[in-house]
């Protein structure tokens, strides 16, 4: 049935594009595919008719739905139909409010993923977030990193001579991936060499809550043709975040938008939920929820900014951490990495899960003290510790895969659980449903 549904589908999404044919902007990499795409449709909103992703639909099923601008029918038959009513009236009968862009994230996580949705959907513009930088990342079904580079690569390799691909300058996977395309290339990065690079970089390094907002952000220059453009990101936290901001600045030069107009949108740019954002906990406690997924990089990354943070008394340092899915052979060693560094960076460690055990047992073979390393089964009894354990002015980093719901530990200590649905990850109803 599954396989029967991904023909509809397919089928029903390439027919709307042939008849609308929008600009396909298709972004690919092993992290930072949604902040690059938040980012960029927040560049391109204030100026063009411009559709995003619905939700974290990246996939076989959830790219066509995107496509048709319809949520998931789930279970239910008579939902599915209702969608390809809504996507046969699409091709039947032309639509003038139907996007002239689409800013697609696309994820691979089997070989031919990437193949698939580029043929359905064809791009004008490829996007490459970071692959090798992103360390062993979803490698369960590639094997090796190259297969995964020669996957992600498939987004640009497709591309005709008037196309545009934009990629991560710092990556040593991705910018040699320049000599795989026929279509221009833009390169964006730290690196002077890069056609977009970003400058005098300033993160926070304390944070505040004023009336149950949280006030802090990251700054930095954008440079690119000779000129130079100051960039505040209100809210934001993390280095990496400012790759997403330097490729939506990539994109904003292709549709002739200025530099000064791309910093302008970018103050409107916030993490997607569940990715580095701040919330206030309760306790007069912060949250900094990063639940959506989880690697090794990724949360070296996180723990790196759990570091730069300076805390204004006597206060600790909570790293709470999950099990990291999808990483083949490197499954042991990628824990125990993390569990090194947190050893260094936080004051107290809890981790979830089976594999959360390994990010433990690392800690306190690199002196972390076993009165201060905590390991819980499962999301819900790590909350309701930490519920107990933490006190006013105390920080928490949440990190986990998908898989062990992380999520849930920010919906038991946030201040303000009613605005679980607008701030957290996997809040409809049916991700709660698999929670029963």
């Amino acid at each position: 049935m599954k396989k029967l549904l991904e023909k509809i589908l397919k089928l029903l999404a390439r027919g709307i594009l042939r008849k609308y044919r929008p600009d396909i902007i298709g972004i690919t990499g092993s992290v930072g595919k949604t902040s690059t795409e938040e980012a960029i449709y927040t560049v391109l909103k204030s100026r063009f008719a411009v559709r995003k992703n619905i939700k974290n639909y990246n996939n076989e099923i959830g790219v066509p739905l995107t496509i048709i601008g319809s949520e998931s029918g789930n279970k239910n038959i008579f939902s599915w139909m209702l969608i390809f009513l809504k996507a046969m009236g699409l091709i039947l009968f032309k639509n003038r409010q139907y996007p002239k862009i689409l800013v697609i994230e696309m994820g691979a996580d089997r070989p031919g993923d990437i193949s698939y949705l580029i043929k359905m959907s064809p791009c004008q513009i490829g996007v490459i977030t970071a692959i090798g930088s992103a360390g062993p990342v979803h490698l369960e079904f590639f094997g090796k990193v190259e297969n995964l580079v020669k996957e992600k690569g498939e987004i640009i390799k497709h591309l005709a001579p008037e196309g545009f691909a934009i990629l991560n300058r710092d990556d040593h996977y991705v910018y040699p991936l320049a000599a795989k395309t026929k279509a221009k290339v833009i390169s964006f990065g730290f690196a002077k060499e890069a056609d977009i690079w970003a400058s005098e970089l300033v993160v926070s390094d304390r944070l505040k809550i004023e009336n149950n907002q949280p006030i802090s952000g990251i700054s930095f220059k954008i440079n690119y043709g000779g000129n130079m453009v100051p960039v505040f990101l209100p809210g934001v936290l993390g280095r990496h975040q400012v790759y997403a901001a330097l490729a939506a600045a990539a994109v904003g030069t292709i549709y002739n938008l200025n530099l000064v107009k791309v910093a302008e949108s970018l103050k409107e740019f916030k993490s997607p939920p569940g990715r580095m954002n701040l919330i206030p906990g309760i306790k007069n406690t912060m949250i900094i929820d990063d639940s959506y997924n989880s690697s090794p990089v990724a949360a070296l990354a996180a723990l790196q900014v759990l570091a730069s943070i300076n805390l204004a008394g006597d206060y600790h340092k909570y790293a709470v951490l999950g099990d990291m899915s999808e990483l083949g052979s490197y499954t042991e060693k990628g824990h125990a990495e993390v569990g090194q560094y947190v050893a260094r960076v936080a004051d107290i460690l809890v981790t979830v899960g089976e594999k959360g055990k390994m990010i433990a047992e690392a800690a306190r073979q690199h002196n972390m003290l076993s009165d201060r390393v905590f390991e819980f089964a499962d999301a819900q009894k790590a909350g309701l510790f930490l519920q107990e354990r933490i006190k006013e002015g105390d920080l928490l980093l949440i990190k986990g895969s998908q898989s062990v719901r992380m999520e849930k530990i920010v919906k038991e200590l946030m201040a303000e659980p009613l605005k679980a649905k607008q701030l957290l990850v996997r809040q409809d109803e049916a991700w709660q449903n698999k929670s029963r």
